[in-house]
């Protein structure tokens, strides 16, 4: 999901550099390729919200701050505020949903620009229909966010796995009864390769949980964001985002 929008950003802001025609060309095209970035910027970290079903004991503190007022109010805002006017995000405060208000306001500036001639209808669809992927893609991550496994997937997985724990030794012990004591190491690490199986299986339903098994969507927002400035010129390129204790965010 993450890598179609990478590349859906990509081919929307070639897409846009290369339709939009007018004496303030420029102007136009980094006020929308900034307000993409708000939308990037709204998503990551709504997904990175709390939800009761995740290990929210080991979240990354002091990087992703897990109190929720915290993240919308302080860092949120600031990383907002740098890519649209002051204007246009007092109408997204109130928002439950920032990310779909955003990208609704992209797609009403594409059809006054389109008004406008700007662009011909043919280019505004097909600028519209990136703006419909964006969407898809939203949704997905927030399906995944918003929606647990259903619990019995994982306590069945859990107990039968506590169950196999269980009968490995016994299960061996015939094989080893010159050597009786071999079957103590060979039990537990079967026992652990089924266990860290499960723990494996156990995160990954949760990939937007702000712990150090995520998805690194901020990383891969930093590179969009690198990249699509550095297609319009922009100076205010940041710097690429670089693991932090060998983990990317």
């Amino acid at each position: 999901m993450w890598g179609s929008i990478v590349n859906n950003s990509r081919s929307f802001a070639a897409q846009l550099i290369a339709y939009t025609k007018g004496n303030n060309q420029n102007e136009i095209v980094s006020e929308i390729i900034h307000r993409h970035i708000a939308w990037l910027t709204a998503l990551r970290y709504q997904l990175r919200l709390e939800k009761e079903w995740e290990h929210t004991e080991e979240r990354l503190n002091n990087i992703f701050v897990p109190n929720i007022c915290e993240l919308y109010y302080t860092k949120l805002d600031e990383e907002l505020m740098s890519c649209i006017s002051d204007e246009e995000f007092e109408k997204y405060k109130n928002k439950s949903n920032l990310a779909t208000h955003i990208m609704l306001t992209q797609s009403k500036r594409l059809q006054e620009l389109r008004d406008q001639e700007y662009f011909e209808d043919f280019r505004h669809m097909e600028l519209q229909k990136i703006i419909h992927n964006f969407y898809e893609d939203q949704g997905k991550s927030e399906r995944i966010k918003t929606f647990p496994f259903p619990r019995q997937y994982a306590s069945i997985a859990l107990w039968l796995t506590l169950f196999f724990a269980v009968l490995t030794p016994f299960g061996i012990m015939d094989v080893f009864m010159d050597r009786i004591w071999l079957t103590i190491p060979l039990s537990t690490l079967i026992i652990w390769v089924f266990y860290l199986m499960e723990k494996i299986g156990d995160y990954s339903e949760n990939p937007f949980e702000g712990t150090y098994n995520d998805v690194p969507i901020t990383s891969i927002s930093n590179t969009i964001e690198i990249d699509l400035k550095e297609m319009i010129n922009n100076h205010s390129i940041p710097s690429k985002t670089e693991p932090v204790n060998g983990f990317l965010m």
